[in-house]
């Protein structure tokens, strides 16, 4: 199994990014994906989150209406398109994929709002 993230790279306050992440190994369709992120010194958090089932997404406080989360089955990929980016939310974001006890991570991608 394989999540693979790409899209980080270094933004200005108030631009966007768009973040991918490419599953392989796992049938796609039966796993709930998620994105989280770490800070230097701080612990990895939950940012949003895309049901398998529904669809349904969540999204921590600070990104609501900032971010979108979405997926696309037919690819195998989950995908993150951040807007308005403020620098706390630099960060090493991280694709995580879960369905039961199963669960797998990507090996994360950078992402780092500064002027």
């Amino acid at each position: 199994v394989q999540l693979v993230e790409s899209g980080g790279g270094l933004v200005q306050p108030g631009g966007s990014l768009s973040l991918s992440c490419v599953a392989s190994g796992l049938t796609f369709s039966r796993y709930d994906m998620s994105w989280y992120r770490q800070a230097p010194g701080k612990e990895r958090e939950s940012v949003a989150r895309i049901s398998s089932a529904t669809g349904r997404t969540n999204y921590r406080d600070s990104v609501k209406g900032r971010f979108t989360i979405s997926r696309d089955t037919a690819v195998n990929t989950v995908y993150l398109q951040m807007n308005s980016l403020k620098p706390e939310d630099t960060a090493v974001y991280y694709c995580n994929g879960r369905s039961g006890f199963s669960e797998y991570w990507g090996q994360g991608t950078q992402v780092t709002v500064s002027s």
